[in-house]
This record gives C-alpha cells, structure tokens and sequence, in this order.
C-alpha cells in the first residue's frame, strides 16, 4: 500500500478513528490494533513475507530477553553469543533475499562459468522494507546488549516496534529508545498536534507528487536511453536526480513523520536540508540521518572508530560506506556509489591542514556567505557525481554515461533544449520550477530559521536562541500564522497536486525509490 494512493486515503482514516475511538488508558488495545493494522497494510504487498517480518521480529525479540538476563547473571560470553547469533541469522535472511542472485552472478563471472555450466539464479521477490526493518531489529538488541534499553517482555508492542507501519517499509531506522518507550504512554487526541501531522504529510505529498515524480519523466528517458543524448543533457538529467531522491525519499520521510504524528508518535528526522550543506561531513550529518547514525553506532564504533589512529579511522569509514552502498542495493553501482563518498570524507580529513593554510595565506574569511555558497555549490557537484552511479542501472552503463559526457558534451545544446524534448509542456516546467523554488524556500527556513519553542510560536514573543543541531519546525510557523494565510498554503499545495500531480493527465502512481532497498 503506497502512501501517495486512494487505498492510503482510505486505510489511514480508519485507523485513526478505530484508535481514538479506544480509551486512551486501554493503551494494550490500542497497540494491538495498530499491530493488526501494520501487518495488514505490509501485507498488501505480498502476505506470505509477513511471516518473514515476523521472524525476524521474534529472534530479536527473543535474543533481547536472553541477552539481558545474560548480564544480569553476569555472563557476558553467554550474552555475545546471543548478539551474534541474533545477527548471523537477520543477516543471513537478508543476505538469501537481497543478495544471494548477485553472490551468484560474481561467482559465475569469477569461475568463467557459461550456459549450462552456470548457476541458476533463484526466483526469489524482494520483500519491500526488508533492510530497514531487520535493521531497527537489530539496533533494538544491540541496545539491550550495551545496556541503553531494558528488553521487553511483551512480545506484542515489541512487534508494532518493528513493524509500526509509518515507518515500516523506508524509515526512518527507529531506535528502541525512542520509539519502544512510546507505545507505553498514552496518546490523546490533539487538535494541534493533527494538524501539525496532517500539514506535514501533506508537503510530503507535494514533494512526491509534484517534485520527484515530475523531475523523473525527463531523469528516465535519458538515464533510459543515454546514448541518443549529448553529455550536458545527461549531467542536467543527473543534477535532476538529486532533487528527485531528496523529494520521494524526504517525501515518504514526511508522509511516514506525519502519519505518526497524528496519532501522537514522535519520529526522528531524517532529512535536514541536506544540499544546503557545505562539506561531504556536513551532508552526511544531513542526508538519512537515521542510517548513518545506525552504520556510526553500530559498525564504525564497533570497528574501533576514531580512537585507534588515523589509518584505522579511514579504514573503518571506508568499510563503513562500502557496506552502506551494498545496503542499498546488490550491484556494483551501488558499492561505486559509497566507495566514492566514503574516498570523499577521507580527502576531506587528510587535507584539513593544508586547506587551513591555504585559507590563511588567501585571507578566507569561512564567515562569508560567498565562502559558505562556493562550499555549497562545490560539496552539490561532488555528491550530485556519485548520484550517476546511484541511479545507473549497472555499473557498465555509469561508466559509458561518463565516457558520454567526456566525448559528447555539447555544451551549446543546453540553450537549444526544446521543453518538449523534456517531455514537459511549457505549463508543467514552470509549474516544476515553482515547486522548486518552494522546496528551496522550505530549506532556507529550516536551515536558517531561529527556533522557538511551541508556546513561543504561538505567541511570537520570546527569545530566540539557536539550539545547535535541531533543525527550525516550519511547520509549527505556519500554523502558527493567520487563518488566511495557512489557508492560502493548504489550498496552494493540494492545487498543485492535485492539477499538475496525482491527477494530472500523464501522472502514474510511482513506488518510492527507497521501497526497493
């Protein structure tokens, strides 16, 4: 079930109103039918993997409880078992369902094995989500290993941890200390908080419906057939790409924050303004905040981090990205994909002293908005090169794409590009390009905004004291203004949703990018 359907808008009211219609202190009812309801809604994909997510939920949920009365005993070896076989056996599914055809093929092309000497492929359909939650389960007990969660012994709430259907299928990867703890406290009804909710999915929606869907009409017919176009049409397509990742990922960040939010759930963020950012380092603090927070605490911290010299460090970032390209998907493209951003944060701490010396010596003032821009647009261009690897289909095709560029770039080609090789019309590029600005608009304040707290956005009064690291709520300052204008935004957004989106002459509902992986 998508998030931007009708079967969504059907689904998601009955749920809030079979939830609220149950007492507030019946908070094990409640639990149980958002249990019911997140098994349903991932079992509109194929219900046979439910049984998979169960599995999956049940060691772990097991593992928790043994790993704890381990420790309690004092008896760590004991525990260590527990954890890794906890992991050996969520890896191993992951590794049978998401990997074990691409094991194959390397191992056919590593052996030289052809036609009847090969080994099959298996048939196998990759259950949607299957990464992400395998993940949270796996945080959840190494958690109750370091000690940072007490495991829990009902085995009810701690599926609805795992499979909380907002968040099921693409994030944000939820920690046991945030979300567990929440299905112990009750939720009532909050006009406020509602409305907050329902706003924020409906910007997940624009970015979904309007950005990312519209930006892929001209992204897939080059990335579909980049021979036939010239290498400044295949960088355009490519700089594209990264808007469009960043709204349908962002997009169902939103839709799944707001979901939650409506029926009193607090999720983390995990997009922060991310192209505004100045520095490799600084975008990774900005892009799927909860999977790199996950590969930082969970593999590089384990792996000895920072604290064992500078070699070991680049050593484990290295790992730390190769295995992150892998996650996302099981082709070389992909590794390409992390190896490169991994060899980036590498550069970037290697040469921290001699760039120092050369802003120095230049008189650099790093306060500037010029500097601050020029980092930007530097730190886009590097990213936005990975993301060709990303979206190629192979890591064969990345490499004739570049070759493209290299060859034929045409340069001039990019003042004569006709709107309707595009394949948009001259309404819906301008109608895109307003949505952009607004997506640019949105950031700027999210990034730059002073934060207040919710009494103070009220009333607009009080002090504004940046608080590092938590990104502006815009979202509480819209509501917080006049009936009239956040009327004009409700109504501005679902117009051009519903006219130049989801029910748009050529729109076809698309999954999430992110669903794949």
């Amino acid at each position: 079930m998508l998030f931007n359907s009708l079967n969504y808008l059907i689904f998601f009211p009955i749920v809030i109103l079979f939830y609220f219609a149950i007492p507030a202190k019946y908070k094990e009812i409640r639990n149980f039918w958002l249990l019911v309801a997140s098994y349903f809604f991932y079992m509109n994909w194929n219900a046979a993997y439910a049984l998979l997510l169960f599995g999956s939920t049940f060691v772990t949920y097991l593992a928790g409880i043994l790993i704890e009365k381990a420790i309690e005993k004092e008896n760590i070896s004991f525990a260590k078992w527990i954890l890794g076989i906890s992991f050996a056996i969520n890896i191993g599914i992951l590794f049978f369902y998401k990997y074990i055809n691409f094991f194959i093929l390397n191992i056919n092309r590593i052996l030289g094995l052809r036609g009847s000497n090969e080994i099959g492929l298996l048939d196998i359909l990759l259950p949607v989500g299957i990464s992400f939650y395998i993940f949270q389960a796996l945080g959840y007990t190494m958690d109750v290993y370091r000690q940072k969660t007490k495991a829990t012994k009902n085995l009810f709430r701690y599926m609805l941890f795992v499979s909380f259907f907002p968040q099921l299928v693409a994030g944000p990867i939820e920690r046991s200390t945030n979300l567990l703890k929440q299905f112990d406290e009750e939720h009532r009804f909050d006009t406020d908080r509602v409305r907050e909710g329902l706003l924020t999915m409906l910007w997940g929606l624009f970015m979904k419906i309007m950005i990312a869907d519209n930006l892929a009409v001209y992204i897939d017919s080059v990335y579909e057939n980049y021979p036939a176009f010239a290498g400044i049409e295949i960088i355009l397509a490519t700089m594209m790409f990264a808007f469009q990742i960043y709204c349908d990922f962002g997009g169902y960040t939103y839709l799944a924050i707001g979901s939650a939010k409506v029926l009193g759930f607090t999720l983390m963020e995990n997009f922060n303004a991310p192209y505004q950012a100045t520095s490799i380092k600084d975008f990774w603090r900005r892009w799927h905040i909860s999977l790199t927070g996950w590969f930082t605490d969970y593999l590089y911290i384990p792996l000895g981090g920072n604290r064992k010299g500078k070699m070991r460090k680049y050593v484990n970032t290295f790992i730390v990205f190769f295995v992150s390209g892998l996650w996302h998907g099981a082709s070389w493209s992909y590794v390409v994909w992390g190896v490169i951003n991994g060899i980036y944060l590498i550069i970037q701490d290697v040469t921290v002293a001699v760039r120092q010396k050369v802003k120095q010596y230049l008189h650099v003032r790093e306060d500037r908005f010029s500097y601050r821009f020029g980092c930007g647009v530097v730190t886009f261009f590097l990213v936005d090169f990975s993301w060709l690897f990303f979206r190629a289909k192979s890591l064969g095709i990345a490499v004739d794409m570049l070759k493209q560029i290299v060859l034929s770039l045409q340069p001039a080609k990019i003042f004569g590009l006709a709107v309707n090789r595009m394949g948009y019309s001259m309404q819906q590029l301008v109608a895109l390009i307003f949505a952009m600005l607004l997506l640019f608009a949105f950031d700027i304040l999210k990034n730059h905004i002073y934060l207040m707290s919710k009494e103070d956005v009220q009333n607009r009064s009080g002090s504004r004291a940046r608080q590092a690291g938590r990104p502006a709520n815009v979202f509480q300052i819209v509501l917080s203004q006049g009936m009239w204008f956040r009327w004009l935004v409700y109504l501005g957004l679902l117009f051009v949703i519903l006219v130049y989106g989801a029910y748009g002459l050529e729109y076809t509902q698309t999954e999430f990018i992110y669903f794949q992986f």
